[in-house]
């Protein structure tokens, strides 16, 4: 049966759900409060990672933060302030860094990691959107210290056994596959299993395509509330008037935390900040690779290079912080010593807000408190990568459908 849905939420989570759902023959509208052009879903590295199975979640990752905190330049910041959220969510953070929770996580992560880049090949070979890059070259992971070789083979090996493509280069192999710039490393643990794209190639795409099949997008619109009659919401006041729907998916990534607080809602989500820096000239790099030490990404995407990386806990804002930039340059040329990143481009740095869960995993599931609200966030770093599993989790539910994997571990009211 045909419903009347809204999604609140207009980045690669809300646009997959309307994709997915439009395609069952509901009646989508998505409203976002920006005109859709920026945020996390256009400054993420593009990665498809079925090889990132921890989650951020881990053990000694809030001792890290700690030791980091007064470092504005570090690749884990979380700026000292008053805030009591921040302060409860820290703490379910620190529940949930055990042994036993990440190696829980683990195969639940895979698994909508390899359903998420199942769809995205699904998507393109179905023509909806036109062509687009969608590349299966794997994903490096360069080291140049024996400890950081030494974590990530432990990685590899959980990977290796959870049926994952991965291979060890040594510092030749690694030149061979990348040969058309210098890298100073000691080599790479190659997860073939991995993928990337151009998020600003693929959103705009996808915002085209919902538009021409009646997906009623409403950009430059904020929800400023949500009444709820009988146990379920009836009605979303916005910037612009006020509408109606039979279900309501929440995908509003790190303002879903506020926008839950007017449902008397408490759902523990912080937001996570993250930079890229945009190469258009030509540098010799073809392979998508994580720089361990520096903890940031590199892709090669459609006409440009990224480099991307950081995660900086300092509440929601549009501050670009010129250190954390300028930390991302200096992290890349450690690697690349051929390469200089300039003022200008540096200048043209851009940020996004990644919404952030205690546990690592996302929020996707009905509400436990409202009947017909649905929860559909909390990816952290991998948002993009998981954007067309929830999407299609999501209609799954909407349609009372029995759901592509066993969404238990994702669900909202989920204790800590």
């Amino acid at each position: 049966m045909s419903k009347k849905i809204i999604i609140i939420g207009g980045g690669i989570v809300g646009l997959s759900s309307a994709y997915f759902l439009q395609k069952e023959g509901h009646q989508v509208t998505v409203i976002d409060k920006s005109d859709i052009t920026s945020g996390a879903s256009f400054v993420n590295a593009g990665y498809l990672t079925p090889s990132h199975i921890i989650p951020m979640a881990s053990p000694g990752k809030i001792t890290q933060g700690l030791k980091w905190m007064f470092d504005s330049r570090s690749p884990f910041y979380m700026k000292p302030r008053w805030d009591v959220d921040f302060f409860k969510w820290s703490w379910y953070f620190k529940k949930s860094s055990t042994k036993a929770k990440v190696e829980k996580a683990i195969p639940v992560i895979k698994d909508i990691n390899l359903l998420s880049r199942d769809l995205f090949e699904a998507i393109k070979a179905s023509g909806d959107l036109g062509d687009f890059q969608l590349e299966r070259k794997g994903l490096l992971m360069i080291y140049k210290t024996q400890a950081s070789y030494e974590h990530e083979m432990e990685v590899a090996r959980k990977a290796s056994f959870l049926g994952l493509e991965v291979n060890e280069l040594d510092k030749s192999q690694l030149s061979k596959l990348e040969p058309n710039i210098e890298i100073d490393a000691e080599g790479a643990i190659h997860y073939e299993c991995d993928g990337h794209t151009t998020p600003t190639e693929i959103m705009p795409k996808m915002l085209q395509y919902l538009s021409s099949v009646g997906v009623d997008i409403r950009t430059n619109e904020e929800v400023l509330d949500l009444y709820v009659n009988n146990g379920q919401i009836n009605t979303v006041k916005t910037s612009k008037g006020e509408l109606s729907a039979d279900e309501f998916i929440l995908a509003a990534g790190s303002w879903t935390g506020i926008l839950s607080k007017r449902l008397s809602i408490k759902l523990p989500l912080q937001a996570g900040k993250g930079y890229r820096i945009n190469v258009k000239r030509p540098l010799g790099i073809s392979m998508p690779a994580v720089l361990m030490e520096s903890s940031m990404a590199v892709t090669p995407m459609k006409g440009f290079t990224r480099f991307a990386g950081t995660m900086e806990f300092s509440g929601i804002n549009d501050t670009i912080r010129k250190e954390r930039v300028e930390a991302i340059a200096a992290g890349a040329q450690k690697y690349y010593p051929e390469l200089k990143i300039t003022t200008e481009e540096k200048s043209q740095a851009k940020a996004g807000m990644r919404p952030v869960t205690p546990d690592g995993l996302p929020y996707i599931g009905r509400s436990s408190k409202v009947k017909n609200l649905i929860f559909a966030t909390g990816h952290a770093m991998m948002g993009w990568s998981l954007g067309p599993a929830t999407g299609k989790l999501v209609s799954e539910i909407v349609d009372g459908k029995k759901a592509s994997m066993d969404i238990s571990p994702f669900l909202p009211h989920r204790k800590f």
